[in-house]
C-alpha cells in the first residue's frame, strides 16, 4: 500500500500562483511515476501532468502547458505541482496519484490516489 497526502490548495486570484505538494509513504516512491489530475464540480476528472520515477520525463495537458510545472524530490518522497498564471477554469479538486508504469495519462493507469486538495481561482 502507498499513502498519498496532498496539500497547498487554497483560494487565489486569477494570475496568481500556488504550489501543490503530495507526500508519499508506504512504498519506495522513486519506483513509481506520479501524476496530477483535477476534477471540477460537475465535470469528469481530467489529466493535468505526469512525471516519471526518475523525474527525467514530464508531460502536461495542453490546457496547463507553459503554466504548470511538475517536479519531484526523492529525498522527501514528494511531488510538486507549481501552478502559475492561474485562471478561473483551473478551479477544481486536485488529486495526486502514482503508477508503476513509466508514466500515465489516464486515471485507470494509476494505482494509488490521494484525497485531493481544493484549488479555487477567483476572477
Amino acid at each position: 500500500q502507498m499513502q498519498l497526502v496532498e496539500s497547498g490548495g487554497g483560494l487565489v486570484q486569477a494570475g496568481g500562483s500556488l504550489r501543490l505538494s503530495c507526500v508519499a509513504s508506504g512504498r519506495t516512491f522513486s519506483k513509481y511515476a506520479a501524476g496530477w489530475f483535477r476534477q471540477a464540480s460537475g465535470k469528469e476528472r481530467e489529466f493535468v501532468a505526469t512525471i516519471s520515477g526518475s523525474g527525467g520525463f514530464t508531460y502536461y495537458a495542453d490546457s496547463v502547458k507553459g503554466r504548470f510545472t511538475m517536479s519531484r524530490d526523492k529525498a522527501k518522497n514528494t511531488v510538486y505541482l507549481q501552478m502559475n498564471s492561474l485562471k478561473p477554469e483551473d478551479t477544481a479538486v486536485y488529486y495526486c496519484a502514482t503508477t508503476n508504469r513509466f508514466y500515465g495519462l489516464r486515471g485507470y493507469e494509476y494505482d494509488y490516489w490521494g484525497q485531493g486538495t481544493q484549488v479555487t481561482v477567483s476572477s
